[in-house]
């Protein structure tokens, strides 16, 4: 039995993203759904972490359509390593804040459950 291998090019092109904007002068550059202020990591988080699905987003967010919500995880999976770490320092930097600037409401009820952890 003889086995052929056989090496095939990809010819990868760059995906579009039709609804989303990259602009130095919203939000500091990062991504967002054009026309919104709604940055791409903000359905991200919805999606990911807080597990709510596209139609879920759109119930929280109703001024946008499902094609907007689908660009922008498709576009957040094209860029998901950056995005990820992006998403982790602003972690850091509200548990940062929290610790110096500790919750009036926690010092009354105490400690809430941490989401991220």
């Amino acid at each position: 039995m003889h086995l052929r291998t056989e090496t095939f090019a990809l010819n990868i092109e760059k995906v579009r993203h039709p609804y989303i904007t990259i602009s130095k002068k919203i939000r500091g550059g990062e991504p967002v759904i054009s026309g919104t202020g709604i940055r791409v990591l903000d359905i991200a988080v919805r999606y990911e972490i807080i597990g709510m699905s596209p139609e879920d987003i759109i119930v929280a967010l109703p001024h946008l359509n499902l094609s907007q919500i689908h660009d922008a995880l498709s576009y957040y999976y094209e860029h998901k390593a950056e995005m990820d770490k992006t998403w982790k320092a602003i972690i850091k930097e509200t548990d940062a804040m929290r610790r110096r600037h500790p919750s009036v409401l926690e010092r009354k009820i105490g400690k809430i459950k941490d989401i991220h952890g």
